[in-house]
């Protein structure tokens, strides 16, 4: 049996988890959960990348001997290192609407034959493009990459990660060094990229392994599928709704859908559109000071559907602030179900638009992530898409994380069919049947995007 510890930092929260994987195991334990969100600075919002670190030491101490330890994160903020390997400053956080995309260097057609990356200002691309700080750093490190090096010492860059750059070939996987001269970022930023399953460097002994570092990346790992046509929606802050591939898709139509083509384990691609998430709805609550989630839900399902519907991708919805009165006046359960019902919507539009792009037809969707414990979100989901949805793992990233670090270390899971066989084993699935009446919500389809 191998016990790794898997540093797991999400949008909203961080957690370090303790890993055991061994013949018909895989067990999580949970020894150190904590806050993450935007500081604002001065009218600028900073991620509290000290707290983090201090936060994952903690857990790191509490999980014990450990055989290893990887660390993963959302995706495209960054910190920059200068020559001495000093942090120049706290990284900016990807909601502090600094970046645009306004890049007049590289037609858009031609960026998306290079990287095949949804065109989203919050790309670490066009954060760069208004980074201040360019002249005097050496270094780019993401946000687990940088966390490995005050580990470590080593500096590299975990390849999915560094697939959601904007400045990575996505058919050569390697750096577009010409692309980064193109565009005024130093090709000297670049660091070497590592493959997940490479062993960074130590900590105190133990090695620190390079695991799918972008968050989705190890999620999609541990989807449980047991089939070749599934879908899936990593459901969190942001919902990431795909399909995994062989290949990317750099067709005209993905990329004027917005599709993106990003790095998974073992060379695969995951195919996705990057769709708004619980995010609204965590900020509901926080304008709302109302932590009852459970009686938010129960009022949600009692309220009359379609009453209300929005658009979730909608500019107004990606920045903190006022998220009710941006969405309408209406009690809490009715914007509750018209967060949920909107989503689930939005889920719809791109699953359909993936199958079509990737010519995949699905038969299943799995939802993964914390979105999985919301039943009525999972139900509607499953009611909007007219498929069946199998809900969990809910700690997928961790899962994915401790997996890989686990054949790392020589346990037999030769591929990810074998993770996943193991994730189905060991964990408990919930089964949603599709119910309603489809005409439904092609009406409300319609109403908030128009017709095909």
């Amino acid at each position: 049996m191998k016990r790794v510890a898997a540093v797991d930092l999400g949008a909203s929260s961080g957690r370090v988890m303790l890993g055991e994987v061994g013949p018909d195991l895989l067990r999580l334990t949970e020894v150190n959960r904590f806050w993450n969100g935007p500081v604002d600075l001065r009218g600028s919002l900073h991620w509290d990348i000290l707290h983090l670190y201090r936060s994952m030491l903690d857990g790191l101490r509490a999980a014990g001997a450990v055989d290893s330890l990887g660390i993963d994160s959302w995706a495209v903020d960054y910190g920059l290192l200068d020559a001495t390997g000093q942090l120049l400053s706290n990284p900016f956080h990807y909601r502090d609407g600094r970046s645009s995309i306004s890049l007049q260097e590289v037609p858009g057609d031609e960026l998306y034959q290079i990287t095949g990356l949804q065109q989203l200002p919050i790309n670490t691309l066009y954060q760069l493009k208004a980074e201040r700080l360019l002249e005097q750093a050496e270094t780019l490190l993401l946000i687990p990459d940088l966390l490995a090096y005050w580990l470590t010492g080593v500096i590299g860059a975990e390849r999915t990660n560094a697939s959601t750059t904007q400045l990575y070939d996505v058919r050569r996987r390697a750096w577009s060094v010409e692309l980064a001269q193109r565009v005024a970022v130093p090709a000297r930023l670049l660091p070497q990229l590592w493959e997940p399953g490479d062993v960074i460097g130590d900590y105190a002994g133990t090695p620190v392994i390079a695991v799918g570092s972008h968050d989705t990346a190890s999620a999609v790992v541990s989807v449980p599928a047991s089939e070749e046509r599934f879908a899936y929606i990593s459901s969190g802050t942001w919902s990431l709704v795909g399909l995994e591939l062989d290949a990317p898709v750099l067709t005209e139509q993905a990329r004027l859908a917005n599709f993106t083509n990003e790095g998974g384990v073992d060379g695969r691609i995951r195919f996705l559109r990057n769709v708004m998430g619980l995010w609204i709805l965590q900020e509901c609550q926080r304008v709302w000071q109302d932590d009852d989630l459970p009686r938010l839900l129960d009022e949600a399902a009692a309220a009359p559907p379609f009453a209300l519907l929005i658009d979730p991708d909608a500019p107004e919805f990606l920045a903190p602030g006022d998220m009710p009165a941006r969405i309408g006046d209406a009690p809490k359960g009715v914007i509750v179900r018209c967060v949920l019902e909107s989503l689930a919507l939005a889920y719809r539009r791109t699953l359909r638009s993936a199958q079509e792009l990737a010519d995949r037809h699905v038969d299943v969707l799995h939802v993964i992530g914390g979105g999985s414990q919301n039943e009525l979100l999972c139900q509607l989901t499953a009611d909007a898409c007219g498929l069946p949805v199998l809900a969990g793992p809910v700690e997928a990233s961790a899962l994915g994380n401790v997996l890989v670090q686990a054949r790392a270390l020589g346990e037999p899971l030769p591929d990810l069919a074998a993770m996943r066989a193991l994730v189905r084993s060991t964990h408990r699935l919930r089964r949603y049947e599709p119910q309603g009446k489809p005409a439904d919500w092609d009406a409300a389809e319609s109403r908030v995007f128009g017709t095909r």
